[in-house]
């Protein structure tokens, strides 16, 4: 497990100046870590890495069955209207401005986002909230929090107020190990 800074990419990207990557970095004191899944770049938090290519199988196999518990924190612009509850809006790729993705209802695929404030700011008209994505779209926490009119805090992409970084962490994982079932809980505090 390891504690992805906001503005690295997770894997490398096309072209020789999208080398450094949080994958390559690992690589180089563990040669036989495998990535089991990815974080946005501009997202910070914890990022799974597999022991070799078996261990790799079975870990993503976790994650394609939801086996993998991810919660994120996120600063958001205004309050909620319900402190807890969920967003379920179908998602898909708006090719004309990609990397961007949409809400779809046509050929979009379901989506599914718990959410739960944990404080609101009245000075800053800003809240903090922990989110579950149930299902793991391409910006999925981003776009539903747009859709609803809540747009992340510093989320250039999709409306955010600016800031010096996108206010959005992958703070908790948890699941049972595929060898042996033990559970697992990491967590990481964002720095924000």
């Amino acid at each position: 497990m390891v504690n992805k800074p906001a503005g690295l990419l997770s894997v490398p990207g096309r072209g020789e100046d999208k080398q450094d990557c949080l994958s390559a970095r690992v690589q180089q004191d563990f040669p036989d870590a495998r990535v089991v899944h990815r974080l946005d770049m501009a997202t910070s938090g914890l990022l799974l890495f597999a022991r070799g290519i078996e261990m790799q199988r079975q870990l993503s196999a976790l994650f394609s069955e939801r086996k993998i518990h991810k919660r994120y924190v996120a600063i958001i612009t205004g309050k909620l209207e319900n402190e807890e509850g969920q967003i379920q809006l179908p998602l898909g790729a708006d090719w004309p401005n990609r990397p961007r993705q949409k809400v779809d209802f046509t050929a979009g695929k379901p989506s599914l986002t718990r959410y739960r404030q944990l404080t609101y700011s009245r000075q800053t008209d800003q809240s903090r909230v922990e989110l579950e994505p149930v299902t793991g779209r391409t910006h999925q926490l981003r776009v539903h929090l747009m859709a609803i009119g809540h747009p992340i805090v510093g989320d250039t992409l999709y409306e955010g107020l600016p800031a010096k970084r996108l206010m959005l962490h992958a703070g908790d994982l948890a699941f049972s190990h595929p060898v042996g079932g033990r559970l697992l809980t990491f967590s990481c505090e964002p720095a924000f």
